[in-house]
This record gives structure tokens, sequence and C-alpha cells, in this order.
């Protein structure tokens, strides 16, 4: 979303470029979302409830999350805003990686912890229906 978002805004296209940097967004996001998880499964296995867990695992990633991404982010500018022979090319793939991080990371610390309380609440129920 933030990608293609970036892309527009900078009336670029949605080329081969802009789908491997697409690719590289799936990898590192996928990341960090199953980072938060993990960390929610493990303060579960303490003993904390789902809500209170999920919060704690987001306030615990919440810092190399950003650090990551922002790192990320700063790492790509230079390709969003190249000059010379290829710069199509690289102004697609950073502008696509930037905007999609920018993006991802906010959907990241607000949506994974949310998330997984729902899919624990169901599974919860789903168990509780069966006995």
């Amino acid at each position: 979303m933030g990608a293609l978002a970036a892309q527009s805004g900078r009336g670029l296209i949605n080329d081969v470029y802009c789908q491997i940097g697409l690719v590289m967004l799936i990898g590192l996001s996928a990341k960090n979302g199953i980072l938060v998880v993990e960390f929610a499964e493990q303060l579960r296995a303490r003993g904390m409830t789902v809500v209170d867990a999920a919060v704690e695992a987001a306030r615990i990633r919440l810092r190399p999350i950003l650090m990551t991404s922002l790192a990320f982010i700063l790492g790509v500018m230079p390709l969003a805003l190249a000059s010379g022979a290829g710069r199509e090319a690289r102004h697609s793939v950073g502008t696509a990686v930037a905007g999609g991080m920018l993006a991802s990371t906010f959907l990241n610390l607000g949506f994974i912890p949310v998330l997984y309380v729902v899919v624990k609440g169901l599974g919860s129920r789903a168990r509780r229906r069966d006995s």
C-alpha cells in the first residue's frame, strides 16, 4: 500500500523494479511481524494474558523495529534520489522500498498485536466449543 502510494506520488509506474522492491518489503515486514508474535508467545508461556502479552511484545520490539526500518529507509534514499544513467530503475526501487517500509512499520506496530489478540481469542473460542 505504502509502496504503490509512494510510486504514484512520484509519478512512477509499477514496473519490474517496483515489484522487486515489493518482494524485499514482504521479507522485512514478515520478519518484524513474526518477531512481535514470537515475543508475545514467550510472554504467554510466562503466564501473561493475551492482551498484556501483545502490548508488552509490541513495546519490547518497538525500538528494534524502528531502528531497522529507519536504517533501511535511509539506506535506500540514495536510490530514490539517484541521478545519472539508470536513474529511473533506481528511483523505482528506492521509492517503492522507502514508501512501503514506512507504511509497513506503522502497520506492524499497530495491527500485529491486535491481530494476535483476535486470532488467539478466536482459537480459544473454537477450543471451548469443541470441548
